[in-house]
């Protein structure tokens, strides 16, 4: 075998050098050096060596169905694409405390149900013992007993141990899988005896996610890694790290509420526009097939200032409700405060229904919450928004069961959106059967009019 050894990579210029001193000797980059492991030449690696894959054409490709394995889990199915491909490397990444363990302790109950070609869970924990991971699952209410364990915080052993409980018997030549799906939490944590560097560092997280991967694709195990985040909200660690994993999830939400979104940042296998809502519970995280329940009043009154709009949450669209409040102001500058939505595009609404429509709102406080700790990204509550203050200042009430989708442009027009159609055919569904949007009503003002006045 060839001996292995590492050294220090500039990852400016590519130049390589022994030892670590703080910056490039080449380029004199500081802070750039990456430790990576160097295999010595082999013997015969000066021949020649002859192609052994031939390139083919497109057609001459046969098309095979992808075979989905299912992870018990509605809302996590729905983001991975309809479940989970042999050999799948996910990576879910989160602020502490979101849930990431939580979501990773009941995928590994719900995988190891022994039932077809399913059998049993590594769960391989790096920042928690198993007595910590003991008392989470029996306040979950996990009592499998074919979920395995490994306290360990060494990729080498982590490796060897998924070759061993992989492996059937010695006398098959085959390989025969039985685990059903590898967890390792976290990646950070985990570290080879051949760098040198400190687990959590640019080399060891690449390194170790290489042989992790490796023998996962080799004996077509899913595979689940916890990602650490930054200050700045991105994966800690290298960039390759997202590029070399199949599928990237995002855990979102308030860890002050009870709302959780699961996002796929990137997918292989599967669409990128999918979100799964979960609602942390005492019994874990919930999947819920019904979000509005949350985001919606039970009993709704016609109260100035509330209405429902749609948003869209990848492909599926959620009403929330819209709550505005207008106070007279007894400072110089009134407040301008939002809650669930950008604070600039707030002020902007408000100046379209100032100038546009003429209501005296610099003269009075103005505050606009979005029901429920959901966080609206896109336009298409902008016209709720508008309705909102406008009943709120009015102090008259909207329809009960009105709901007011789209976009408003700077000269006051409504604006169309995306799935409009969609999203108004889900609110009949529920009971808002008074849409509002630029098919009934073309301007702003037109719509303060009609249902305000």
């Amino acid at each position: 075998m060839a001996k292995v050894h590492s050294q220090f990579v500039c990852q400016q210029c590519g130049y390589s050098q022994v030892g670590w001193a703080g910056k490039c000797s080449n380029c004199g980059s500081w802070g750039s050096l990456v430790e990576t492991i160097v295999a010595s030449e082999h013997p015969t690696s000066s021949k020649r060596h002859t192609a052994g894959n031939k390139p083919v054409s497109l057609s001459s490709i046969p098309s095979r169905k992808v075979s989905r394995i299912s992870t018990k889990i509605t809302e996590l199915d729905r983001v991975l694409g309809g479940g989970l491909v042999g050999g799948q490397v996910v990576l879910i990444a989160g602020e502490p405390g979101i849930g990431k363990s939580t979501i990773l302790l009941q995928l590994a109950d719900k995988l190891a149900m022994p039932a077809g070609r399913q059998g049993d869970v590594l769960y391989v924990s790096g920042e928690e013992s198993v007595t910590q991971i003991k008392i989470r699952a029996d306040r979950l209410g996990i009592k499998n007993k074919t979920i395995k364990f490994l306290e360990e915080t060494d990729a080498d052993a982590v490796v060897e141990t998924i070759e061993q409980l992989a492996i059937s018997h010695k006398q098959s030549l085959a390989l025969r899988a039985q685990l059903s799906a590898i967890i390792i939490d976290s990646i950070q944590t985990m570290a080879t005896d051949d760098l040198t560097g400190l687990a959590g560092s640019v080399g060891q997280v690449r390194e170790c996610t290489s042989r992790l991967l490796r023998i996962a694709k080799s004996l077509n195990i899913p595979l689940f890694m916890v990602g650490h985040v930054t200050k700045e909200g991105t994966v800690a660690g290298p960039a390759v790290l997202a590029h070399i994993v199949d599928t990237v999830l995002w855990f979102e939400g308030d860890k002050s509420l009870t709302l959780r979104l699961l996002r796929a940042v990137k997918n292989r296998f599967g669409p990128t526009d999918e979100v799964g809502i979960f609602e942390m519970e005492d019994k874990g995280l919930i999947g819920l097939s019904s979000p509005e329940k949350i985001f919606l009043t039970k009993s709704r009154k016609e109260v100035p200032g509330s209405i429902v709009s749609s948003v869209l949450q990848g492909t599926r669209p959620i009403l929330v409700e819209i709550q505005s409040l207008v106070v007279p102001t007894k400072m110089a500058f009134p407040k301008r405060v939002a809650q669930g939505i950008d604070s600039r595009r707030f002020e902007l609404l408000l100046a379209v229904v100032s100038r546009r429509c003429g209501l005296p709102l610099y003269e009075y406080d103005c505050f606009v919450n979005v029901a429920g700790g959901i966080i609206v990204r896109e336009p298409a509550v902008d016209l709720a928004i508008c309705l909102s203050l406008a009943s709120a200042f009015m102090d008259k009430p909207l329809p009960k069961e009105a709901i007011a989708v789209g976009e408003i442009g700077l000269i006051g027009e409504i604006r169309e959106v995306v799935a409009q159609e969609k999203r108004i055919r889900e609110a009949r569904r529920l009971g808002f059967t008074r849409p509002i949007s630029s098919e009934q009503v073309k301007f702003l003002g037109e719509a303060i009019h009609r249902f305000l006045k």
